[in-house]
């Protein structure tokens, strides 16, 4: 599968709640987030956790997402961001 996103990208995670294994931070769903980085392609762990091949591979990529964005109730000091690892299949552009 090819790369959908290039750094800087602005994304947001998918908001699907799937039974079963899912390799997406619940929190993280819905949110806005910028693309950092692609790791590379690797071996889609939402399959392999249910003794399928893992294929097609899927690009993953490390996405930065504001804390006030994440958690709007809670304070930060400064800028304060997190970031996470997300399977391109979970992430679409943000229009």
């Amino acid at each position: 599968m090819s790369e959908r996103f290039e750094p800087g990208a602005r994304v947001r995670v998918r908001s699907a709640q799937p039974h079963g294994h899912c390799r997406t931070p619940a929190y993280l769903r819905g949110k806005r987030g910028t693309v950092v980085c692609l790791h590379g392609s690797f071996r889609d762990p939402e399959k392999l956790a249910y003794h399928k091949p893992g294929l097609p591979r899927q690009p993953l990529y490390m996405v930065r997402f504001e804390y006030r964005d994440v958690w709007p109730d809670r304070r930060a000091k400064g800028s304060a961001t997190i970031c996470a690892d997300i399977y391109q299949h979970w992430l679409e552009p943000d229009a």
